[in-house]
């Protein structure tokens, strides 16, 4: 190693550190909850339990059947604010410190060009943060899976699970240290490009998690059930709350025109007012995928976008 990737290495050694002390406490983390899980779930206490939201609950005393999943979603919450983190003390300070301070004059006085000392600076802090977050996705997955997607466990489209699960989250990642080396080139501070970091992945990220709520880029879809049969079971699904009725010609009302559950008061309600099935929307368990390979596009996408503008900038910025 040596040149404009030693440097690189010097001036970035101790966020690499702490990014593998991360990785280890996780890693500590996990095993030590998980472990916990399973002897849990060893009991045969849930052997009883069937899969889906519905709650467990002890047969002697009715009281829910829970497990300690809070740690598991406190590495999820991490994932999910790891590109504000990423973006704010390790991308903004990237380019913008030697900016600031002047530094990169001497460093291109010694023969590197500009594109040798992005490029190195960049690669480096890119390998890292894509180690970190792919890591803490994998102890994340890994520590879920005993209890996926049961009422005493996490399901898939929790925000922990479904934003800080799969390739997505590093995609996020890539683009939170896009975002600040951006903004570290662009603004003359590096505290005001940590600011600007802020901002644009906070936002970011607020859209990331309004597009699943109101399933923008992967639409759900709907289930029905002819007469007053029984609707199909709800299970794993992502329910969108749509509930209604449908008339012969295809008409969708609410569901709150025939206010009952099953029975008598239920046919005849939807015998007078000319129903002919009910429906709901949902996101079955598969979307997952959908969700998750379209957030990596998206993101990943807009990383490539950023880095793209960043090198265009160079010679004007540096």
């Amino acid at each position: 190693m040596k040149g404009s990737l030693w440097l690189a290495w010097r001036q970035q050694r101790v966020l690499l550190l702490c990014a593998a002390a991360v990785l280890a406490a996780a890693a500590l983390l996990a095993v030590h909850h998980r472990s916990a899980m399973l002897d849990a779930l060893r009991s045969g206490l849930y052997d009883h339990c069937a899969p889906g939201p519905l709650h467990c609950t002890r047969p002697e005393d009715g009281l829910p059947l829970t497990l300690d999943v809070a740690p598991l979603k406190l590495l999820g919450a991490l994932v999910m604010v790891l590109p504000v983190l990423i973006g704010m003390f390790w991308g903004a300070p990237l380019l913008g410190r030697d900016r600031e301070l002047g530094t990169h004059r001497m460093v291109l006085a010694q023969g590197v060009s500009r594109w040798q000392w992005f490029t190195a600076r960049f690669a480096l802090a890119a390998v890292g943060t894509t180690l970190l977050s792919g890591g803490l996705v994998l102890l994340f997955r890994w520590w879920r899976e005993p209890a996926a997607d049961r009422s005493y466990g996490v399901f898939w489209y929790e925000a922990t699970a479904l934003t800080g699960s799969g390739p997505s989250a590093v995609a996020a990642a890539l683009f939170g240290l896009a975002a600040g080396t951006l903004a570290g080139l662009l603004a003359r501070r590096v505290l005001s490009a940590m600011a600007w970091t802020l901002l644009a992945t906070a936002v970011t990220a607020v859209l990331v998690q309004w597009s699943h709520h109101a399933r923008l880029l992967v639409p759900p879809r709907r289930y029905v059930s002819q007469g007053w049969a029984p609707k199909p079971p709800m299970g794993e699904k992502w329910s969108t709350g749509d509930y209604g009725l449908l008339t012969a010609s295809g008409r969708a009302d609410s569901v709150l025109s025939c206010a009952f559950p099953s029975g008598r008061e239920l046919r005849a309600c939807m015998t007078e007012h000319g129903y002919t099935a009910r429906f709901y929307r949902a996101n079955p368990p598969g979307d997952y995928w959908a969700f998750q390979w379209t957030d990596t596009v998206l993101l990943g996408g807009l990383a490539l976008l950023l880095v793209a503008a960043s090198a265009l900038l160079l010679r004007r910025r540096v």
